[in-house]
């Protein structure tokens, strides 16, 4: 007797999409179609049916910004997005630098998070971070630090056979563009002060001190990507966020100061790039770089107001409606989306839907288009830089077999579970 049937799907699996149904025993894939008893049914007639997605790059702000996201509105947010296993970056209150303050977070995670998770390490005490469970070291911003620092720490990552994700801009290019600018309060000023050559020179230093894997987030500029792209028996990957896809320096004009994020936006030619990256397999991954702040923070004047952007609830149901447009095709959405974040991950049993995985599923109704609406997000930001914009969201979002969301939220605070990666197992092989 299996626990749950997911009949009359067209299922994308094993880079098609099939008809057939899904059976789902204690959380895993028990078979793709052929006859069994099950105790439950979903009717997924007219839907389709991909892998959850796994966003490796947000910031849910618990510990220390719990005004502007917890692990519970984020995780639900998450789930309402289709996303079913997050990625959290290590720079709350306390941020995460050693083993002690990477537990006090996992436990804040393991009772609110109602989708699985994973947690980044900052860059503090590499080893027992990894020893801990870190599914990576980063997002390390570059512009923060020395040469000599950032060979420290990736020497350290290589050391211990780990996985470095950077946010690459060059601190002194940052410093050099910006004092000039300093009595100019238009929104746009902060693309000025960080131009495409800010990233470029961090991406390139990243890549000639790094000798481990090595991960560049939120890549913005054509010129950042093709040397990701040169260097890739170096085992380097990339990732893309939403806003640099969506979003260009010209929406400056109506969303002012709420746009600004770091990398910040570029122009029009640059987001096409990205897309042109994107659809060749180039620019591994999609991930949100969910970071959210409040709208009274936002408005604050271009130099003062906080970076970035809320994004895990909208990820997905652009990315489908970006499908829906011939914009992109499904294969590469959900290679983006679910089955490259879980390789680069070591997440071994997400990604993809295959039997003896996860049951981490998204369904949704290819002809249910609709505008998103800032009433009906859950996250405490509580305004979107994508107001008014077409996506398609999920009719449900199952985690491990169970509907985690149908509109509402179908299961308690503390569902999510910490998901180790096979790298970080490696790592403490190595360690000891």
């Amino acid at each position: 007797m299996m626990d749950l049937l997911v009949k009359d799907g067209r299922v994308y699996s094993g880079n098609r999409l099939l008809s057939t149904d899904i059976w789902i025993k204690d959380g895993r894939i028990a078979a793709l179609g052929g006859y069994n008893k099950a105790a439950e049914r979903i009717d997924a007639s007219g839907m389709i049916v991909i892998p959850g997605a796994i966003d490796m790059h947000v910031h849910f702000r618990e510990p220390g910004y719990t005004h502007k996201e917890d692990w519970e509105s984020g995780s639900i947010s998450a789930a309402a997005g289709g996303v079913t296993t997050v990625v959290d970056q290590p720079n709350t209150n306390p941020p995460v630098m050693d083993a002690d303050s990477y537990m006090d977070k996992l436990n804040l995670a393991k009772r609110s998070s109602v989708v699985d998770f994973c947690l980044n390490g900052g860059p503090g005490d590499v080893e027992s971070l990894l020893r801990a469970g870190a599914s990576a070291i980063g997002e390390i911003f570059m512009y923060e630090m020395s040469d000599e620092r950032l060979a420290r720490i990736l020497e350290e990552v290589a050391r211990l056979g780990a996985l470095a994700t950077v946010h690459a801009e060059d601190g002194e290019v940052i410093r050099r563009y910006s004092e000039p600018l300093r009595e100019i309060r238009d929104p746009d000023v902060h693309s000025r002060a960080r131009p495409p050559i800010a990233e470029v020179s961090a991406i390139d230093r990243a890549l000639s001190i790094s000798r481990c894997r090595l991960h560049i987030c939120h890549i913005s500029t054509a010129d950042g990507l093709e040397l990701v792209r040169r260097r890739r028996e170096r085992r380097v990957s990339c990732e893309v966020a939403p806003h640099h896809l969506f979003l260009s320096r010209r929406d400056y004009r109506s969303l002012g100061t709420f746009l600004k994020t770091n990398p910040p936006l570029r122009n029009p030619t640059e987001c096409d790039a990205l897309w042109d990256g994107l659809r060749r397999g180039d620019i591994d991954v999609i991930a949100s770089d969910h970071a959210p702040h409040l709208p009274e923070e936002k408005r604050d004047d271009i130099w003062h107001a906080p970076p970035g952007v809320p994004g895990v609830e909208t990820m997905l149901p652009l990315m489908l409606y970006a499908v829906k447009s011939n914009m992109i095709t499904l294969e590469r959405a959900v290679d983006a989306l679910s089955a490259r974040p879980a390789s680069i991950l070591g997440l071994r049993s997400k990604g993809e839907i295959a039997v003896g995985n996860d049951a981490d599923l998204v369904i949704f109704d290819p002809k249910r288009q609709e505008r998103i609406d800032v009433q009906r997000l859950h996250s405490r930001a509580d305004w979107t830089p994508y107001e008014g914009k077409r996506a398609i969201f999920p009719v449900m979002t199952l985690v491990r077999g169970s509907v985690v969301f149908d509109g509402d939220i179908e299961v308690n605070p503390g569902y999510g579970r910490n998901i180790e990666t096979r790298i970080s197992k490696r790592e403490e092989e190595h360690s000891d």
